[in-house]
């Protein structure tokens, strides 16, 4: 048998509309802790979009660059 290292990965769903410091501060926080944050940018037909989804999930890629720099 081979060892395998476990991954630790957390899941952040939300609609992020608009994304807020608060979200940010999740997310690098949880990247700390984990091998992998994936973030999943939902459409809540509930709601009135400020957004679209691809904008929303071209700015949360935009600010984790500057995150990570």
């Amino acid at each position: 048998m081979r060892d395998k290292k476990t991954m630790n990965r957390a899941v952040f769903p939300g609609s992020f509309d608009p994304v807020t410091v608060g979200h940010m501060d999740l997310i690098v926080r949880s990247a700390k802790m984990f091998d992998e944050v994936i973030v999943g940018v939902l459409r809540n037909a509930a709601k009135q979009p400020l957004c679209t989804v691809a904008e929303r999930v071209s700015l949360l890629q935009e600010l984790r660059f500057r995150a990570c720099a």
